[in-house]
């Protein structure tokens, strides 16, 4: 499947364009919070849209072309998933309101799109007039792989500040104050940029660096342009369903960038043995071809879902992950119900669910109790969330929950 028809690329690009202008037509321009059946029904249609589009390549393409894109496709979703601590860390950094979210989204995916849209092409144009690109793609990843493993052992995650985030704060001069998901707004008489606009250029401009990984990643697996393209514009579609979904369960994951390393490290070194196969650099081998064994698409699809598979299941079992999972969702609760939230009906849902994650937390085993008990900053953080609300009730701002256990915070039984 070499070539693709002039015809077969413009349908699948005006389908490309056609769901994105859906998604914002009828999902994000009215300004809301997706509810947990909402997103779960979203991300299943475009999750199917995938599985059926790959299903038509394996009927009409061959068995082998089917192969390369659901591998490619697992992969890149894989890679979102990660992507999407990162979107965590950034929205809350930027205290964007919980409605306006899905706006921001869908703006930085999009600009994404194209820019990995440009990558692929340049990526494909490199690897046709050079075969030790592949060398250097293997290296790319490797390096990421390690790098994955090296993070594990830090600390609590700080938000982004890449070279783009620094460069748009520069250029960008905003208000400090949102105005709905307006990207201008009026303020003292004078026309000015909102922080929304801001941060859709960090959330796109983050997913444009993460590409420096998921690109070579995805060309390990087949250099099919047409396939790397939808593949990786699949993965990208369902993001932001994708976010709203398992926002509770990322921290969860926290073997989760064990098993993308594994699979970095897999495909690197499946490109590495591919470009020994092709090898024509002079100082290897004299020029020559290495023939050395290569690592099938099958093979490397039945490697990627089992790792993932073995993964998420060691996640979702570890106390480790189910405590990460209780304080990074109070933390945020809090954080929301006390600097970015000001819709009462929300703050007050909010609220609600921060009473649920400490009462979560009291359901710990006691060694992880007492760390969070250690965590000054936390407790001091819930504990004045618990005085606000009670502030807010006495001025009838918000409802009162009915065990809302006074102004004091009793998290971990402290």
């Amino acid at each position: 499947m070499q070539h693709v028809s002039g015809l077969v690329w413009l349908l699948t690009v005006l389908g490309i364009i056609g769901l994105l202008l859906f998604d914002f037509f009828f999902h994000v321009r009215r300004a809301h919070v997706p509810s947990l059946a909402e997103a779960a029904r979203w991300t299943a249609i475009y999750v199917s849209i995938a599985i059926l589009f790959g299903l038509g390549l394996l009927i009409f393409a061959g068995g082998q072309a089917g192969a390369e894109y659901f591998a490619g496709y697992v992969t890149e979703e894989a890679l979102s998933v990660d992507n999407l601590f990162v979107f965590l860390l950034l929205l809350g950094s930027f205290k964007v309101p919980r409605a306006d979210q899905q706006k921001v989204l869908l703006v930085g995916i999009a600009v994404s799109l194209v820019a990995r849209t440009g990558f692929i092409f340049l990526g494909a144009a490199l690897i046709n007039s050079f075969a030790w690109v592949f060398y250097i793609f293997g290296l790319i990843l490797l390096v990421t792989a390690g790098n994955l493993l090296r993070q594990q052992g830090g600390e609590e995650e700080e938000a982004p500040d890449n070279i783009i985030i620094r460069m748009a704060r520069r250029v960008l001069r905003t208000s400090d104050v949102y105005d709905g998901d307006k990207l201008f707004t009026v303020q003292n008489g004078r026309r000015v940029m909102t922080p929304m606009l801001l941060v859709m250029v960090a959330i796109g401009g983050t997913d444009i660096l993460f590409a420096l990984d998921s690109i070579p990643a995805i060309f390990g697996l087949t250099q099919n342009v047409y396939i790397v393209f939808t593949a990786t514009a699949f993965s990208l579609l369902g993001l932001r369903q994708l976010y709203f979904l398992i926002d509770g369960l990322l921290d969860r994951l926290v073997y989760l960038s064990y098993g993308l390393a594994a699979i970095l490290a897999l495909i690197g070194v499946k490109l590495i043995l591919h470009a020994m196969h092709e090898n024509n650099v002079p100082f290897i081998n004299d020029g020559e071809p290495i023939h050395a064994a290569e690592i099938s698409t099958g093979l490397s699809l039945a490697l990627i879902v089992a790792i993932l598979l073995i993964t998420v299941v060691v996640s979702l079992l570890s106390p480790k992950g189910r405590a990460q999972t209780y304080v990074a969702a109070a933390r945020r609760h809090a954080t929301e119900f006390l600097d970015i939230e000001t819709d009462p009906e929300y703050c007050d849902e909010i609220f609600h669910k921060l009473l649920d994650e400490e009462t979560h937390l009291k359901s710990l085993p006691e060694r992880y109790r007492a760390r969070v008990r250690a965590e000054e900053e936390l407790m001091e953080l819930l504990q004045r969330a618990h005085e606000v609300h009670d502030e807010r009730v006495a001025t009838g701002r918000c409802f009162a929950p009915a065990a809302a256990g006074g102004g004091r915070s009793d998290a971990a039984g402290a």
